[in-house]
């Protein structure tokens, strides 16, 4: 009987695969969290050499926290049935806890690492545990109840960090988040229960491309925030409202090059796929690149519609360049994710991104800008090209392909 209320919580397959309003609502803290996150990379534009490099992995290490506590979610709304209120409860209280780590991300690495450390193991320990007790005698409720050991276990680094030395913070922080994050990818393993690997996990797998898809948009959204703000905030000049343009530019052939083929199918490559949930854990580290290289394209937007022909700096080229090479190179894991295959036109253009890197350095950042817009939009017609004497084909993923045998009682 305790069994069959638990197994009310899971999602039906005749359920939607749409995302909920509440889901939708839940993102909103994300793109407070997002544009803290773009403002942090922006505070490094002074930087050079080691001081550079230990922002940059300060704010990279508070993103993917951030990611963590997004993606575990768009994992529970894709495999528990979000209609039910304690899911709903668990991802109202989720979205606060976010939004608490989005308000205290600007100093998350200096006086306010306390409550951001605190939000983050509210959810990663008490979460899974809610979520454990309401399955009840349920066979799965042992997977929230690994996650919820294993984040425990990370727990006393998270707040050594935060209560300790500023001078450790960085290298425990960054140790707990390893423990998070491995603990995920080997299925949270416990000593006479063993693993439960997410690959062999059920899911609704239109809902997770949706929700996927979803963030890409939301970061996508963000990067149009930046230009806006940073435009409407400057001296307006011909030079700066050409910086503007050619910003917009870049941010609409990024949506232009994931939606091509690729993006549109990765609902019905997850819905094919003999193993959902492998390709959607894959997938999900994709995407992860992908969010994090249009959050990084988008301070470059900032630093080049303020300065446009400023003196070239390391931090600039970090950003300007760096951020549209990771998308490209995200975009073509994608691609094989879903076709086995990767496009000739996303090699050709991270290779001439690369070759013009060393002259991009000694010429403005204008330049620089103009320069990765022309990129992507010659990577965007060989794209149209391309497909224009081809057939529409379907999805062909060579993950999860692989017969997937008997699944764990508990997936």
């Amino acid at each position: 009987m305790a069994a069959e209320r638990g197994a009310a919580l899971l999602r039906p397959p005749t359920s939607s695969g749409r995302a909920t309003f509440l889901e939708l609502f839940f993102d909103l803290a994300f793109v407070v969290a997002l544009t803290r996150v773009s403002q942090r990379f922006a505070g490094l534009s002074d930087d050079t050499g080691w001081a550079l490099v230990e922002g940059f992995g300060r704010t990279l290490l508070l993103f993917l926290a951030l990611w963590l506590i997004w993606s575990h979610t768009a994992w529970i709304t894709s495999r528990y049935e979000p209609e039910q209120p304690i899911i709903q409860a668990v991802v109202i209280g989720t979205m606060f806890a976010g939004l608490v780590m989005a308000v205290a991300l600007p100093r998350a690495m200096e006086e306010r690492a306390l409550p951001f450390a605190v939000a983050y193991l509210m959810v990663m320990v008490v979460r899974p545990l809610v979520i454990a007790v309401a399955l009840r005698g349920h066979p799965r409720r042992l997977v929230p109840f690994r996650l919820a050991v294993w984040a425990s276990a990370s727990a006393p680094l998270w707040l050594a960090g935060a209560l300790g030395p500023d001078r450790l913070r960085l290298p425990l922080w960054a140790a707990a988040l390893a423990v998070d994050y491995v603990a995920w990818a080997l299925g949270w393993p416990l000593p006479w229960l063993g693993a439960s690997e997410v690959g062999a996990w059920r899911i609704a797998g239109t809902h997770l491309a949706d929700r996927y898809q979803q963030m890409f948009l939301i970061a996508l959204g963000e990067s149009i925030l930046v230009i806006g703000v940073v435009f409407s905030g400057t001296d307006y000049s011909a030079v700066r409202a050409a910086a503007f343009a050619v910003a917009f530019a870049i941010s609409a052939l990024l949506w232009r090059i994931y939606f091509h083929r690729a993006g549109l199918l990765l609902a019905e490559a997850l819905d094919r796929s003999a193993m959902p949930g492998r390709l959607g854990a894959t997938s999900e580290r994709t995407h992860l690149l992908i969010v994090f290289s249009v959050l990084v394209t988008s301070v470059g937007y900032e630093l080049v519609i303020d300065n446009p022909y400023g003196s070239p700096r390391p931090s600039w080229l970090l950003f300007v360049v760096g951020g549209p090479m990771l998308f490209l190179v995200a975009r073509m894991r994608l691609e094989y994710e879903i076709f086995g295959r990767v496009s000739p036109s996303r090699v050709i253009g991270l290779l001439v991104l690369l070759l013009f890197t060393p002259a991009l350095a000694r010429w403005a950042p204008m330049v620089g800008l103009s320069v990765v817009a022309a990129v992507l939009a010659l990577v965007a017609l060989l794209d149209g090209l391309r497909s224009r004497r081809r057939p529409l084909e379907g999805s062909a993923s060579p993950i999860g392909r692989e017969a997937s045998g008997e699944r764990d009682s508990e997936a």
